[in-house]
This record gives structure tokens, sequence and C-alpha cells, in this order.
């Protein structure tokens, strides 16, 4: 069970299996993953109830991609991807007031004398409602509408795309080209109050204000390639939505493979792109500077140009998908607010100096205040809020899933509810208490949980537990290894319940530990091997050498003449080591056992040792095969009957500390060729290699007899021609599997 609380219990210095573990939820992070019903989340991770909510139309529709309101208060909605337009009365009676032969109606517009207009793609035209009855208004040759704008002189003006231009338009088939951005496409477009057209454009994120026929000034231009939705606050300053996944371009792409680019819920599915422009008359390709932010400077103003722009799309994870930014009434630009996560598609300043936005995230709706502290207002629980849009004592707002029309209330709604995420607690668990901190305020929070052995909740997951109102409650869902709880809010007064911090405890179950393998090898020990013989006087030394510069040898501490032993260098050690985990990192102990081949019982070589290795001197065993066995417990970290244990037997491991022998059968030197017979035996394991020695010369391999080397006793035949006469003396070693070495010395004459 690995430790996912926040919190963890440690004594002794050592982690306990036995202890309790927690999981924990108090930041905005922990809750964002949740599920909202009427709450808002505030950034400091607080859950309160958020304002009135009310369903005011469903069109049956994938989306809603545009909303207008008439001064008589009828909302207009035109939706994708059937192509209609819907009336809405004040009173809440909505029928369809136009059906379009194209499948988007990206754009809805409304007169101050209630006429309508809806733009439609990807065949670009412009058709005019007026007492329910509809004709084409306007084609200005264009595949997209994008967006309309009626203006002070109650011209209309349309932003299109694939060109990227503005159209002013007066009357049936009468408009002409206001201005060309030399962008694909016109996204977005607005009156500011001194009656001065504002158009977001794609790919290059580029916010102009039209002054007049062709002459602009370029207002923003963004990190992100598409300028998706632009609004005026009371103080002048100008709002803009930055989007990195480019809807226009998604669309697009959308309707070219026949709406392949659509998601299960019929929205469009975005990633964040990055627009390289090609100049084609210098045949250069510029990229943007990928960090490149707007700062709080004056834009530069770019040229006006009639020239569209190569573009390409390069798909680039880990950026921004979306940006707010704000252009004061000097020009300066700053950014107040990005995302890697959620797509912003709309946005409303509010009287208070407040921005109110909206995302493709469950279809959430913030509120950034003027010291930008962040407010997740509600969250409509749809694939999208498309559009936002001022009403009389609130706002309305538009989504995508099955198109619909909320209205936000301001004042807060009476009941809601906060669904938590699913926690995997990695084996079965037994639950504890649910403790949480907040403040009734004058009304009530109670609490269920529930449990199940699946990643995702279903049928096989216990039902919700009976709701508990008490701050600190046991957790009565049965033992498994998920485990989620559910929030329920009911104001009652003027004070409204608040929720920040909510912890879960579990003893999760104790998990056996595992040995995974063990290694038996035979090293030099650094003590040496005590000499069987007598020494002078006790000393540590036989016998001393001084020798002088001059090579005569001074006085020694023996009258006789002793014989050098040169002893071996060191002990031979058995090192065994293992490896083991444990699935709680719980501290394990282990206890090791051995038998010899052809033996019944185990016997114990040692007990409760912590570290994964132990040495033994490697005479203490005979020749032979032998068996290891490692018992890994974790039992001083949890209670006797929480205890698990495992264990691990070795492959046979070779003993043979025993050389071989040899035996010569037959000698000879005759006519400088020197003949020798001899057969090396080992009592342990079988031979591996076989070399001799002539005249303290290089060791040369010998094979045996059968070709092979591999038996406990092998045949050789020694032959080895020229060596001249005289005496010549020829050392034999044999090896054995335990690389012993055994040595003959023979001498010819």
């Amino acid at each position: 069970m690995k430790r996912l609380g926040l919190l963890l219990l440690v004594l002794a210095g050592t982690l306990s299996a036995s202890s309790p573990a927690f999981w924990e939820m108090t930041s905005y992070q922990d809750f964002i993953k949740g599920k909202l019903e009427g709450l808002s989340l505030s950034r400091d991770g607080r859950l309160t109830l958020a304002p009135k909510l009310d369903s005011v139309f469903n069109s049956g529709q994938a989306v809603i991609w545009s909303l207008a309101q008439g001064a008589d208060g009828t909302l207009y909605a035109g939706t994708g991807h059937r192509g209609r337009v819907y009336r809405i009365s004040p009173s809440g009676e909505s029928s369809v007031l136009w059906t379009s032969d194209q499948p988007e109606v990206f754009a809805v517009a409304v007169d101050s004398r209630g006429v309508v207009y809806a733009g439609t793609s990807p065949s670009g035209k412009i058709y005019r409602i007026e007492n329910g009855k509809a004709s084409e208004y306007y084609a200005p040759g264009a595949k997209y509408i994008w967006s309309l704008a009626v203006g002070p002189d109650n011209a209309l003006y349309a932003g299109t795309g694939d060109g990227g231009k503005i159209y002013r338009i007066t009357g049936a088939n009468v408009g002409e080209e206001y201005y060309s951005t030399g962008q694909s496409h016109v996204t977005g477009l607005r009156f500011d109050r001194e009656g001065r057209l504002l158009a977001g454009t794609e790919p290059n994120g580029l916010l102009y204000r039209v002054q007049a026929k062709d002459k602009a000034f370029v207002l923003l231009d963004a990190s992100l390639p598409e300028i998706r939705a632009v609004a005026q606050g009371n103080d002048g300053s100008i709002y803009a939505v930055g989007l990195g996944g480019s809807v226009a371009r998604k669309v697009q792409q959308m309707n070219q493979a026949g709406q392949g680019g659509a998601n299960a819920n019929g929205m469009p599915t975005f990633s964040t792109s990055i627009t390289v422009t090609a100049d084609a008359a210098a045949g250069e390709v510029k990229p943007p500077d990928p960090g490149k932010v707007p700062a709080a400077a004056p834009a530069t103003p770019a040229p006006a140009t009639t020239t569209a722009t190569t573009t390409s799309a390069i798909e680039v994870a880990g950026v921004d998908k979306s940006a707010i930014y704000r252009i004061r009434p000097d020009n300066t630009v700053e950014t107040l607010w990005t995302s890697k996560e959620e797509n912003v598609y709309d946005l409303l300043p509010t009287p208070d100096k407040q921005i109110v936005f909206s995302t493709d995230a469950n279809g959430r709706i913030y509120r950034l205040s003027a010291d930008r502290r962040l407010t997740l207002l509600l969250q409509t629980n749809e694939s999208a809020a498309t559009r936002l849009l001022p009403s009389a004592g609130g706002m309305l707002a538009a989504t995508g899933n099955l198109g619909r029309i909320y209205r936000l209330d301001p004042q807060l709604g009476t009941s809601g509810s906060y669904e938590s995420p699913v926690y995997d607690a990695t084996t079965i668990a037994r639950w504890g208490h649910l403790r949480w901190t907040g403040d009734a305020g004058g009304g009530a929070i109670s609490f269920r949980t529930r449990s199940g052995n699946s990643l995702r909740p279903d049928a096989t997951w216990s039902d919700w537990s009976a709701p508990v109102t008490g701050s600190d409650a046991q957790i009565s869902s049965p033992n498994a290894r998920f485990v989620q709880w559910k929030a329920e809010f009911r104001r009652s007064g003027s004070v409204a319940p608040s929720l920040e911090n909510v912890s879960v405890a579990f003893l999760p179950q104790n998990g056996a530990p595992i040995v995974k393998s063990i290694t038996a090898t035979m090293a030099l020990s650094s003590t040496p091997v005590k000499s069987t013989g007598t020494s002078s006087a006790g000393s540590s030394a036989a016998y001393s050498i001084t020798v002088s510069d001059t090579g005569d040898a001074g006085p020694s501490t023996s009258t006789g003449t002793p014989t050098q032993t040169l002893s071996r260098a060191a002990n031979q050690n058995l090192t065994l080591t293992w490896q083991a985990d444990d699935p709680d990192a719980d501290r394990l102990v282990y206890t090791i056992y051995f038998r010899g081949e052809g033996e019944q019982g185990w016997k114990l070589l040692k007990a409760n040792v912590h570290e994964n290795s132990t040495s033994m001197d490697g005479d203490t065993l005979a020749d032979g095969r032998y068996y290891f066995r490692v018992v890994a417990s974790d039992r001083e970290a949890n209670p006797p009957d929480m205890a698990r244990e495992a264990e691990l037997i070795s492959s046979p491991v070779l003993i043979d500390n025993t050389p071989p022998t040899i035996t010569v059968a037959s000698q000879s030197l005759s006519n400088g060729t020197i003949d020798v017979v001899f057969s090396g035996s080992d009592a342990a394991s079988a031979l591996r290699r076989c070399e001799y020695s002539v005249d303290a010369g290089s060791w040369t391999p010998l094979q045996s007899e059968d070709g092979v080397i591999d038996s406990p006793t092998e045949r050789f035949h020694l032959r080895v021609e020229k060596v001249g006469g005289g005496e010549h003396m020829v050392v034999l070693r044999v090896v054995d599997s335990g690389n012993n070495a055994g040595l003959k010395k023979v001498v010819l004459r």
C-alpha cells in the first residue's frame, strides 16, 4: 500500500503499515478535480454556494454558437450542426425562427428595429429575418461568416474567412469591403464606446481597431493565434480572449473532413497550435517567438495590408491554450490570466471592474476580480460555455453539448453539492473517519460516501451511505480499494455554508513482502589465515631481512636460516545477497537458512538481519551443493495478526574448497622431447581447465584426451618437443569448477 495521503505517521524512524494513511483535499487544485453542482470554488480552496443557475432554453442541438438579444428582451440563438436560429421570448417560450441549409450559424445580430441577421457557414451568406420570414441579404463570396455586429449607423458589419475581410452592408445585396486584415479569419467584432469597430483575427492573434474604411490600428499582437472574443469595460479598457486551439482553424478542418474534428458531444476538438507565417514575396519563413507575451508597453501598429499570408499550424504541447488580455485606454497591454488546460470562449466585464469568462472545461464560468483573484463561479457541467450575454439582474450563458441557455442570478442558490474524484488506496483498505473544516453558516453540510473495487463507480460499487452532518464521522462504506465522498450544501438563512478541507483516514491492507533474488559469491576476506608453523618468540614475523644500499645483508635476528612461508593472502568468504521489496515500504527483517543437497531439514544460519546481505567463512561449509532460504517479514512494522512474510529458495550453490589432485602415470625426456601422461581428479566438482609450464615459463593450455574437460576425472597427455638436453622442470595445473587449482611438479633429466 503506497502512502497516497498528504500526511504519514512516522514511528521510531520507520514507516509502519499499521499506521493510518490520509487522503486530504484542501486546495483549489484538489477540489477542481471533482464535480460541482451549484457551488463556487475560490482560488484559496473554499467551496461555497454559487449564484442561482436556471435553465432557460434547451435547443436539442449540439451547440449554441451565437447569442443576441433584442431591445424587448427576446433572445436569438444560432446553433450547430443543423444550422438553426431559435427565438426565445422573455416569458421563456421558444420556437424555431429559421432553419438554414448550412450546418453552422456562427453569428447572429439584432438591429434597433428588431430585425435579425444570421451568418451561415461553410457557404458564407448573411440572411435577414423579419416578421418570421428569411431572405438572403448579402453574399460576400467568403466561405465563413464568423461574426456580425450592428454599428451606430445601423449598418451591418460582417467578419469573414478564409479571406479575413470585414464587410459593411447597408441594404439587400448592397455592401462593400470595409477592411482587409491580411489574416485568414475575422473571428470577433464589437463596437467600442466611440463607435470604432474592434476586430479579432486568426491566425496571428491580432486585434484591430478599425477607425474608418481601409484605416486600422493594431491594439494587440497576442502570443496565441486567435482572438476569440472582445469586450469593453466601464473604464474604457478593452478586454480580449486569445485562444491557442484556434476555433476558426478547427472548425475549418472539421467541415473539410465532414465534421471529423468534433468530439462525442459535437464540439470541435482543440489543441494548442503555433502558426508559422511565410512571407511569399521574400520566400522567408518567420516563426513567432514562442515565449512572447504582450508586455505593459504600447502596442506596435502593424501596417495595413491586403496581402493574405501563407500559414501552417504546428501542434505543440505544454504551452498556453488561452489567455485574457487587457488593453488600457493608453494602449498599454497586460496579460490578466493564462491557462494550459482550458480554452476560454467568451468574456464579459461587469460594472464592478470584474471579468466573467467561460471555458470548455465542464462549461465553467469564472470570475476574475480587479486584483486578479480568481473564483470558479459555477460549473454548468456541459462540455463548454460558448457565449456570455448580460441580462437584466444577471447574465446568460450559452453552452455546447446539448446547446442550452442558462440564466445566472446574482443571488446565491439554496443548495448545491460537490462530488469528489475517486481515490485509489492501491489495495483493499479499512476506512476510518471523515473529517472536515469549514463553516456551517446557518445552513448545513452533510456527507455521504461510497466505495468499490473498480476504477470508475458502477453497479458493483456500494450505494451512497446515509448522510452524516458531524465534522468527524466514521465512514460506513465497506472496505474496498476505491472510495468517493459527496458533500451536500443547504442554506437556511442569509449566511451560506462553506467547506475548505476534507480528510479521509484509512488503514491499507498490509501487503506481503517479495523476495526477488538470492545471489551467492565467494570472495577474499581481509583477515589473514593463521599460520600453523612455529613462530619465533611469539613474534608475528618468523624472520626479518635488512637490505642496505650496498647489497650486503645486515645482521639477522635468527642464528639459523629459516624458510620463508608464503601464506594465503586471505580467507575465502561466502557472501549471500538478496533483493526484497515491500509494497508498503515497511522495514523488513530477514532470517536465513541453509541445507545441503540430499539433507531434509533447514538449518538456521542467521536471524534478525536488517541488511540485504550476510557473510560467512567459506571453510565452514564442506564441499558440496547447498540451498539457501531467505525469509522476509514485516513483523516489526505491523501487529502480529497483520504481519506478512515471504520467502525464496536459491538455486543450488556449489561449495568447493578442495583443489584437484594430479597423478602422473608416466614421464620421460628423450631426444629433447618431454612426454608426460597424467590424470586430474576432484571429489566435489568437474574439472574446467588444465595448463602446464616448462622451466617456470608461461602457462600453456592443455586439452584432455577425450577432447572436452567436463568431468571430475580427466586424463591428459603432455608432449613438448625441442626443449634441449639437461634437466627440466614441468609444473602441471588442473583447475576445478570452484576455481581451485591442483599442481604437480615433474623433474625430467
